[in-house]
């Protein structure tokens, strides 16, 4: 397996890489959502359908400017939004113009999170983007809270996995609709 350090990483994600790094809960595979042919890498190691969409992360908001349109929001919203980042809130906002239909799938908006994460954070701002962030398991499979748990016909498939320690949720951040604050995932 490929040990990455944050330099090495980013130059994986430049290179087309689909990498393993720990989130607020569990293990997650990320890759550039606008480079196809990795976040299409990514969803067959997966075996996850396109259509169901991808999650990104960012370091800030300046970073999902044109991925998504907040504005589109009324102002109760947009605050409401802002107001749970940086955190492990992961939120549907409507997408925006850079947003290609393999991050959107058969949605209309796209997941996104300001991540608090302190490695999560760092590897989003040195990559100078969101990334895409999705459970680091098998569709279907439960999803790996330590490294350890990462599955092994998964990891030589990999272009690195990038150590350190998921945040210590008991579970995955909720996914909630931005527009209307419903909850679709607890």
């Amino acid at each position: 397996m490929n040990e990455l350090t944050l330099d090495s990483a980013v130059a994986a994600l430049h290179a087309g890489g689909v990498i393993a790094y720990p989130t607020e809960a569990v293990w997650g595979l990320g890759c550039d959502p606008s480079h196809e042919m990795a976040v299409r890498k990514l969803l067959r190691l997966k075996q996850r359908p396109v259509e169901k969409g991808m999650i990104l992360v960012a370091a800030e908001l300046a970073q999902l400017e044109g991925w998504v349109r907040l504005k589109a929001l009324p102002q109760s919203r947009q605050a409401a939004v802002l107001a749970s980042w940086p955190g492990a809130h992961t939120w549907i906002l409507p997408a925006g113009p850079l947003a290609p239909a393999w991050i959107t799938g058969e949605h209309s908006g796209i997941a996104v999170r300001i991540s608090a994460h302190p490695l999560v954070s760092e590897l989003s701002r040195r990559w100078g983007g969101p990334l895409v962030s999705t459970s680091a398991n098998l569709a279907g499979f439960p999803p790996a809270r330590t490294r350890a748990e990462l599955d092994p016909t998964l990891l030589p498939l990999l272009d690195g996995v990038l150590d350190g320690d998921t945040g210590g949720l008991a579970q995955p951040t909720p996914i909630r609709d931005a527009l209307t604050g419903d909850v679709l995932r607890t």
